[in-house]
């Protein structure tokens, strides 16, 4: 596939550093649209994050590409947010 977008974001978002999983959610919740539905039918898109911090945005946007009749979608980011008690483990 060349350099097109596929995902277009549909509104303006507040910077969701701070904001509780479920603010998030909220906040990214049909956020954003396909442009062209035939560049996804069928196929699988990988999706780049720089940092996963409560993957919310990553899964709006695998849903809006599913939806789009994306067969799969893979998801590569370059950082994950880990809370200091999960490291102990």
């Amino acid at each position: 596939m060349s350099e097109r977008l596929v995902l277009r974001r549909l509104r303006c978002m507040p910077p969701l550093k701070g904001m509780s999983a479920l603010k998030r959610r909220k906040t990214v919740a049909g956020a954003f649209k396909v442009a062209d539905k035939s560049l996804v039918e069928g196929r699988t898109i990988i999706l780049v994050d720089d940092v996963l911090t409560t993957g919310s945005t990553a899964e709006e946007c695998a849903r809006t590409l599913k939806q789009a009749g994306a067969a799969r979608v893979e998801l590569i980011t370059w950082a994950r947010v880990v809370r200091p008690s999960q490291l102990m483990r």
